[in-house]
């Protein structure tokens, strides 16, 4: 009986945690910039976005949704070295945790907070690229603001805006904040 009661009470466990917790992947566009004091000149750039995410019910209503996502992103500049415009592009492993309310309608608002681990980050002019890394900050911090709509329960569009809040140099005095606008399509493997 012991055994049979062990058995239950783990496939309860399982099937609830099961249906509170949807897995899933995105992926679409990144529009980015730097914004701040020292963003004269400072165009936008194109870019993408892939990853994988977990989306853990609270209520009926909240959602909390960590991330892992990689992200480029960058800028150009109308400042030219030597008659070439100048272009930024840095990588990132970004990690949100969104905070979603989900509206009868399908639609949903999120905000969160943003760490983003820089991968690679380079200048590039005159077809040439030159590492940059050493002078960018290794930890990117940013707050997310979104909203998303589901066109069917596994498939959903939704736009974000991520606010840089940390600097992006290491130790310089330029002051300068990511500014990353997503618009793209998330896909969960096991909505109801």
């Amino acid at each position: 009986m012991k055994k049979f009661l062990m058995i239950a009470a783990a496939t309860a466990i399982t099937q609830f945690a099961a249906a509170q917790v949807q897995f899933g992947v995105k992926g679409g566009l990144n529009i980015t910039s730097f914004v701040g004091e020292s963003s004269y000149n400072v165009e936008s750039k194109a870019g993408l976005h892939v990853g994988g995410l977990a989306r853990i019910a609270v209520t009926d209503a909240f959602r909390i949704q960590p991330e892992i996502v990689f992200s480029t992103q960058g800028a150009r500049t109308e400042r030219e070295i030597d008659g070439y415009k100048i272009r930024y592009a840095t990588n990132f492993i970004n990690v949100p945790v969104m905070v979603q309310y989900h509206f009868p309608q399908r639609f949903y608002a999120e905000t969160g907070p943003q760490l983003g681990f820089l991968v690679s980050a380079k200048q590039k002019y005159d077809g040439d690229a030159h590492d940059f890394s050493d002078d960018a900050k290794k930890v990117d911090f940013s707050w997310g603001f979104g909203l998303g709509f589901h066109l069917l329960p596994e498939l959903g569009i939704n736009a974000r805006y991520n606010l840089g809040i940390s600097r992006l140099d290491e130790d310089g005095d330029s002051k300068l904040h990511q500014s990353v606008f997503q618009l793209g399509v998330l896909y969960l493997f096991n909505a109801k």
